[in-house]
């Protein structure tokens, strides 16, 4: 991946400058070029003006036409090209050359001359101060040719032509496009450089996370990426370093899952198994004839009948806790009052709490307290505690049930829960190991707490050994 992102960024980088640099080359031959002949051009102007503003007032001063020759002029027109650092062609008004620059060599005939030229005389004629390069094949280099009229008297009596070689300029221009070409270059080998110096900073974290990802795919939940950057990477990298976290948590919620279930199956077979073998063990004695006595018939047969009660009420909370457990499993949410469903409870638990002189004692702060639930499950979680409370208080002794501000508690004088023992009692099939407690299938709690989780109440314990115990409904 590393070696694939570093081709990729280097290759980008490098077309990417390459197209770079013949859009600026492309631009910057253009743009120089005609920069440079601007510039040339109004040079050009200058130098022509002042030779044709210099034959002008010649021409005032004798008062004679272009047509008159140049021997008057003579001394003037042998300079012209020393004058303007060019070939300097004068043209009358009859389109005779009158004087050729001295600098072409050469002496021309108007019938020489390119079939631009006719063109180019005929708009300085007219006034126009024009601009050719047709003369650089007559000049035998390539040539810009500027002509403006010579005036007399508001009117053209000639046309001055001055010619100056352009191969300086144009070699200037690619002389400028050489060193563009060599700093392009030199800026390319810098980019593959710099390319492969991002390549690495991708590509380092990207491994990191890679070899990460892999570490978690083989179950090595416990690795970091160990990336700290404050981008789009780093992000990843932090998304990775989460994802560790949650996968380690789950693995260790799976080993604590599995323990559970492992522990759930030997604390079943354990539940089950006593009351079938003493089902199975009473119904063999009495098939077998082993025991004939009639009020010893009586007594095996009322404790079969106790033992399938107990199995019966171990089934009942095994497929209660399973239904709450089950999240698909809906419970009918409704606008009920809190009072009412308490006082069914207390009206339920009296007959348990008259068999022991226990008295029951309720404080409300109101007699309507609206809560959204399910009446019966609600009924069923008040109960499951009550019924502790009552079970393990004393003889003669009270529970009291408060109400105040949607919160309800529920205390007894009784023996309490041992301090080792109370952050494991809404687990399933824990048991307090007391004499109150030998026929509690250990699932009660478990499903007052699945119940109050539906319901989103919090359910918590206090209890002091010795003091009593108090369960905490907070809504």
């Amino acid at each position: 991946m590393k070696n694939k992102i570093a081709a990729k960024l280097i290759a980008y980088f490098s077309v990417a400058l390459l197209l770079f640099s013949l859009i600026i080359g492309s631009m910057f031959l253009t743009l120089f070029r005609k920069h440079t002949m601007e510039f040339h051009k109004t040079d050009m102007e200058k130098r022509a003006s002042a030779i044709v503003s210099t034959i002008s007032q010649f021409l005032e001063g004798g008062n004679h036409g272009m047509g008159m020759g140049k021997g008057q002029y003579g001394s003037y027109f042998s300079f012209l090209d020393e004058i303007a650092m060019a070939d300097v062609w004068i043209v009358d008004d009859e389109l005779h050359l009158i004087t050729i620059g001295r600098m072409s060599n050469r002496n021309y005939n108007y019938t020489d001359l390119p079939q631009d030229a006719e063109v180019v005389v005929k708009e300085v004629f007219q006034g126009k101060t024009t601009y050719s390069e047709d003369f650089g094949t007559l000049m035998e280099n390539p040539t810009l040719t500027l002509g403006m009229p010579i005036m007399l008297r508001d009117k053209v009596v000639g046309a001055l032509l001055l010619h100056s070689p352009v191969q300086g300029l144009t070699g200037a221009v690619y002389q400028g496009f050489r060193i563009l070409l060599i700093s392009l270059f030199v800026a390319l080998l810098l980019s593959i450089a710099l390319s492969a110096l991002l390549a690495l900073s991708f590509t380092k974290p990207l491994n990191k996370m890679k070899d990460s990802a892999v570490e978690l795919a083989q179950g090595n939940y416990a690795v970091k990426t160990k990336i700290d950057q404050h981008d789009e990477i780093g992000e990843l990298a932090k998304a990775i370093d989460t994802l560790s976290d949650k996968l380690s948590f789950a693995s260790q919620e799976s080993e604590k899952l599995g323990k559970l279930r492992n522990d759930f199956i030997a604390n079943i077979s354990h539940e089950l198994r006593t009351p079938v073998t003493v089902i199975r063990g009473s119904l063999e004695a009495l098939r077998d004839g082993i025991i004939t006595d009639e009020e010893r018939v009586r007594e095996y047969h009322g404790q079969i009948l106790n033992e399938s009660i107990y199995l019966q009420r171990l089934i009942n909370d095994l497929l209660d806790l399973s239904r709450l457990q089950n999240l698909d499993f809906k419970i009918e949410m409704n606008n009920l009052n809190l009072c009412v469903v308490l006082d069914d409870v207390i009206r339920g638990a009296q007959n348990m709490a008259k068999s022991k002189d226990i008295e029951i004692v309720k404080e409300f702060d109101g007699d309507v307290c609206t809560l959204l639930g399910d009446y019966g499950r609600l009924r069923q979680m008040f109960f499951i505690i009550l019924d502790n409370a009552i079970k393990f208080a004393p003889s003669g002794s009270s529970v009291k049930i408060y109400l105040k501000d949607k919160m309800v508690s529920i205390m007894d004088k009784g023996p309490g829960i041992p301090k080792d023992d109370l952050p494991y009692v809404f687990e399933r099939f824990y048991k307090v190991k007391s004499k109150e407690n030998k026929e509690g299938t250990g699932l009660g709690l478990a499903i007052a707490k699945q119940i109050a989780d539906r319901h989103n109440i919090s359910l918590s314990v206090k209890s002091v050994e010795g003091e009593g115990t108090e369960f905490i409904f907070k809504t």
